[in-house]
């Protein structure tokens, strides 16, 4: 079993930053793949980012190539996603997630989830 808590959410401005956490716990192996998902009102789940947990390759959304970064402390099993240059399409519900086998950018291919942290983008 995985157990995941994200932190870091809030009110920002347009234009400016945010650093989410995602503090990891539970049996996590060398090919567990990390995740960011993001949910807005009225939407479905969409993918962000992810992360190996043993290599550190990544993979982005379009949407936010550039913009944001996901990386992960192994010694603190912490996930983060570095969040810039932040726009009102980027309110919405932040949610961590965890497989196993190599990374994904389907919602359906994560096994544990965590409960989500609101970011909410003022214009």
């Amino acid at each position: 079993q995985v157990q995941l808590v994200e932190s870091g959410g809030g009110l920002v401005q347009a234009g400016g930053s945010l650093r989410l956490s995602c503090a990891v716990s539970g049996r996590i192996f060398s090919e567990h793949a990390m995740g960011w998902f993001r949910q807005a009102p009225g939407a479905e789940r969409e993918f962000v980012a992810t992360i190996m947990w043993s290599s550190g390759i990544t993979y982005y959304a379009d949407s936010v190539k550039g913009r944001f970064t996901i990386s992960r402390d192994n010694a603190k099993n912490t996930v983060f996603l570095e969040m810039n240059s932040l726009d009102s399409e980027d309110t919405a519900v932040y949610y961590c997630a965890a497989k196993r086998y190599g990374s994904s950018r389907y919602r359906d291919d994560y096994n544990y989830w965590g409960q989500g942290t609101q970011v909410t983008v003022s214009s």
